[in-house]
């Protein structure tokens, strides 16, 4: 494959949302699940790191692959809050294999952002996106109004437009870099209508005689824990803040423009988040329901997303932080035995009905890797401005464990079950997450400082 790439644009996609695409697109993932469930052949035989990842490149980044997916059961869906949870940084040089794999990475995440900044500029901006046809694209919530959809497009833009700036051979990197400018000029009206739409959503939520804006005061929104039911939690809003942020730093909306809707400045509505879901001392997940425990209030996915809520320079946010990790590292019942594999939660969370029964602890009593991955970039965040080794070594326990399991399984798992086995229910086989191994890859370099895997490509 040549390195020198063209960045075509594609037209003539169609885009339907509502009650008859909803229906269709329902019925389409039930055909993929079931196809998965009954179908899906046995893993290959690999269990050397090196091995697993190269397979997982040359699957993730096919040539014949049409958008960026997590892998099976997920493949028929696209999800755009993925480029800001699971997979914010594909294109790390020192995660590229050659200059093949390069190649084919920028092409599909030119592709996947395209497509997405088409469904923007159509007005779809929803949980997930279902292909239905050539051409023909459904947008469906699940399983409600979603909070970090814009969240995900941005991520994806981000990596494009920042690709050159880090020390690369690839001559695909400073295409991409360029193609996302364009992508950007392109789109930008676009991106800003739909983040002061999102704005303009916020619903006012009173406590204690002060006024704050959630986004999911009234009714849940979705975020990367989309099978959790609650209302008024701080993931959904740190994600809402953070489309904000991003929006405003890549120069897509001004910072009075959104002032004047929320009634107040980025910074004072990001003390408002933190002081109300902070206000005993850690992040509560929820303020949906009774004050339990404070270990049972908290959620990994605290952590937010790479670069994203967390500002660590800032010693208050620091301190939260490190009451909330101090909670969960304490707390038995959110690890899984004689591990440092770290569940989402130390109990399974109210949720909705299909999943209760097709795939119980989901998002609960299960760990996922990515969340860890996550959990342990922020203790390495903490560890630098602090100027301390607090984390450090549970960061690299964290990932020591992620690269055991992924050995023993044959793969980098979707999510693990709290007895550090496969997730598997009746209705679920479990899934290999080719396209966030890279992420891996990534915060083990930081952690270790040196690469866990090298390549011969003359880097």
């Amino acid at each position: 494959m040549n390195s020198d790439i063209s960045l075509p644009s594609h037209r003539g996609n169609r885009f339907y949302q509502g009650m008859a695409a909803t229906f269709v697109a329902n019925a389409l993932q039930a055909v993929n699940f079931l196809g998965d469930r009954f179908l899906r052949q046995s893993q290959h035989s690999l269990s050397a790191i090196e091995d697993l990842y190269r397979h997982s490149m040359d699957s993730a980044f096919s040539v014949t692959e049409s958008f960026l997916v997590t892998g099976a059961p997920h493949a028929s869906a696209y999800y755009p809050r993925d480029f800001a949870w699971f997979y914010p940084d594909v294109l790390d040089p020192e995660t590229i294999m050659d200059a093949q794999d390069a190649v084919r990475r920028v092409h599909l995440l030119d592709k996947s952002v395209r497509l997405l900044l088409e469904a923007v500029r159509a007005d779809v901006v929803t949980t997930t996106i279902v292909p239905a046809g050539r051409g023909l694209y459904l947008g469906v919530n699940y399983f409600s109004r979603p909070s970090d959809t814009l969240l995900g497009i941005l991520a994806g833009l981000q990596q494009m437009i920042s690709a050159e700036q880090r020390a690369s051979s690839y001559l695909a990197m400073s295409q991409c870099a360029r193609a996302g400018r364009l992508l950007l000029a392109e789109y930008g009206g676009d991106l800003k209508r739909a983040i002061l739409q999102l704005a303009s959503e916020l619903e006012p939520f009173d406590d204690g005689g002060v006024r704050y804006l959630l986004c999911d005061a009234v009714g849940p929104r979705s975020a990367a824990t989309d099978t959790r039911a609650e209302r008024r939690r701080f993931v959904t809003n740190a994600c809402v803040y953070t489309t904000f942020l991003w929006g405003v730093q890549l120069g897509i909306v001004d910072e009075n423009e959104l002032k004047r809707l929320l009634g107040r400045d980025l910074a004072h509505y990001k003390k408002d988040l933190l002081r109300l879901f902070g206000k005993g001392g850690y992040v509560r997940h929820s303020l949906d329901g009774p004050v339990s425990s404070p270990v049972s209030s908290v959620a990994l996915d605290f952590v937010g997303v790479h670069r994203g809520f967390w500002d660590m320079s800032d010693e208050s946010e620091r301190a939260l932080f490190a009451a909330t990790t101090d909670l969960i590292l304490a707390e038995p019942r959110f690890r899984i035995p004689s591990t440092f594999h770290f569940l989402v939660s130390s109990d399974n969370p109210r949720n909705k009905m299909i999943h209760k029964i097709a795939a119980p602890a989901y998002q609960g009593r299960s760990s996922w890797p990515t969340f860890n991955v996550e959990f342990a970039d922020r203790m390495l965040d903490y560890d630098e401005f602090s100027g301390g080794g607090t984390y450090r070594a549970c960061a690299q326990g964290i990932l020591k464990d992620i690269r055991t399991a992924t050995e023993l399984h044959g793969g980098y798992q979707e999510l693990i079950s709290e007895q550090g086995l496969k997730y598997r229910t009746w209705a679920y086989k479990g899934a290999v997450a080719h396209s966030w191994f890279p992420r891996f890859l990534s915060v083990w370099r930081r952690a270790y400082g040196t690469p866990l895997l090298r390549w011969d490509d003359g880097r």
